[in-house]
């Protein structure tokens, strides 16, 4: 399990996609997003 003992649903995967193709993501240079309920901390 993740830390936040739960899944991501697909719509929580998609709002990520979506604030990335948004204009609202324009000044993001060299980031990364992770959306994995905090699996990468472990």
């Amino acid at each position: 399990m993740t830390p936040l003992q739960c899944m991501a649903d697909p719509s929580e995967i998609g709002a990520a996609a979506a604030f990335l193709a948004s204009s609202d993501s324009s000044l993001m240079t060299a980031s990364e997003i992770a959306v994995g309920g905090g699996l990468a901390q472990l």
